[in-house]
């Protein structure tokens, strides 16, 4: 009951001071939890904001990731969109085997995915608003896929892939084609060559390797801009191109975007030989959404295929998430130290103003000990009442944060206010050292009589 008499009076003698130590620590705390709330939300946040910029993985067959490999493209070895190789796939994956990607250990954290027949085809145009004399072109990339196609799995579950939600980025004038129809996308480089508009018709033709010439008409639905050299391309149902190469089933491509953890050196480790880890590394590793580990995962359901993660994007995400994360426990740290340095002379302040009370009580009987847990047990109190308030701003902080920058709420992990509580603890009490050094300093008689 003393000890609590003497909080009471000192907290009305010295209500200012306390306040100040309340707010300093009510700052602290609103820093830190929503810093903290940040940092162990971000990497998510970063996955699904630089999922929206494509594919983080490609599957293609392993007769072409060899080639690859030895002459060192970094690409495709067959065409693809861009075009920057005219001749066509000789080797494929089976679009039937698509859907098993679904399937993997990892199968809800790929959010899309898209099969891909790289074809080149001559365009006509087949339209009476479009002088057909000049609307020609040879060797159009055409690109075979799906744009959102709906998929029934064995469990029961559907799901909808395809490019509609890959390229989210394209600037889109019209509407997506719908799959297995005979419509198209087509780039804004291609559409101003052929001088074709959305709503017309124009007229493919390929050559099939058994000697064969095949034609197919494409309405254009859409006219989009992929701001790269894709604007060169068209865009048709995987069922249509396989017609019209007479490749049925047949496609050399797929792109998989997927949530993934950042590499690590165990990621890295697994990436270039999954089989020199140990048992306990490779349950890890597994067990982990690595991008490593869903291409090995995606591997092992499709016969023939090689699965890459794309450099690039996985670089990105790592060095953005590290880059990031340290600027925040930075200023979490920084308001730390701040916190330690304003309690710390203000509890020097409050323990020079009240010295001949303290000087009194030890006096008294007061034992060193009893006078130091009095000082602890009254900065305590202030300290925990402006850590509550702090941690309850700090999550609506780290919430505008997250709206603001990424646009969705942050997940607050209880860990977060432990581990903020922890922190403010061991900082209150650092802060507390000198004072007490100083409170044990103080001798009775000398302040007592004024010396």
């Amino acid at each position: 009951m003393f000890f609590f008499r003497m909080i009471f009076r000192s907290f009305s003698r010295q209500f200012k001071r306390r306040l100040l130590i309340a707010v300093t620590v009510c700052l602290s705390a609103t820093v830190s939890v929503a810093m903290l709330g940040v940092v162990f939300d971000v990497g998510d946040k970063l996955n699904a904001e630089l999922s929206t910029y494509g594919s983080n993985i490609t599957v293609q067959p392993k007769t072409d990731a060899v080639v690859n490999d030895l002459y060192n493209t970094g690409g495709d070895a067959n065409s693809n969109a861009s075009g920057t190789s005219e001749s066509d796939p000789t080797t494929f994956l089976k679009e039937s085997d698509a859907p098993k990607i679904k399937t993997i250990f990892w199968a809800f954290n790929i959010t899309n995915f898209a099969p891909e027949l790289n074809i080149h085809a001559d365009v006509n145009c087949a339209s009476e608003s479009v002088d057909s004399s000049s609307c020609k072109a040879s060797g159009v990339p055409i690109v075979g896929t799906w744009f959102a196609k709906t998929l029934h799995m064995d469990s029961g579950e559907s799901t909808v892939a395809g490019m509609n939600g890959m390229r989210s980025w394209w600037k889109l004038d019209g509407s997506w084609p719908k799959d297995d129809s005979a419509q198209g996308l087509i780039g804004t480089t291609l559409a101003s060559k052929l001088g074709v508009t959305k709503g017309d018709t124009v007229t493919l033709y390929k050559t099939t390797a058994d000697g064969s010439r095949n034609k197919q008409r494409i309405t254009i639905t859409g006219i989009y801009d992929s701001g790269d050299s894709d604007n060169n391309a068209m865009y048709i149902p995987s069922f249509t191109a396989q017609v019209l190469a007479n490749l049925s089933d047949s496609i050399d491509k797929i792109e998989v975007k997927a949530l993934t953890t950042p590499d690590n050196d165990l990621a890295r480790k697994a990436s270039k030989n999954p089989n020199a880890l140990t048992q306990d590394e490779w349950e890890t590793w597994y067990c982990t959404a690595y991008p490593s580990s869903i291409a090995y995962q995606i591997e092992e359901v499709i016969p023939g295929s090689v699965a890459k993660q794309v450099r690039q994007v996985a670089a990105l995400q790592g060095d953005v998430l590290q880059k990031t994360q340290a600027v925040m426990v930075l200023m979490t740290v920084l308001s730390l130290v701040a916190a330690a340095i304003a309690v710390a002379n203000l509890m020097a302040a409050s323990i020079g103003e009240r010295g001949s009370e303290l000087a009194l009580l030890k006096a008294i009987g007061a034992t060193d000990g009893a006078v130091s847990r009095l000082m602890l047990a009254e900065t305590a109190v202030i300290s925990l009442v402006g850590a509550i308030v702090g941690a309850l701003l700090g999550s609506g902080v780290a919430q505008i944060v997250g709206h603001v920058v990424f646009g969705s709420g942050i997940t607050m992990r209880p860990m977060v206010f432990v581990l903020v509580f922890v922190l403010l603890t061991l900082t209150v009490l650092i802060a507390s050292f000198s004072s007490i050094r100083s409170i044990l300093g103080l001798k009775p008689a000398e302040v007592l009589h004024g010396r």
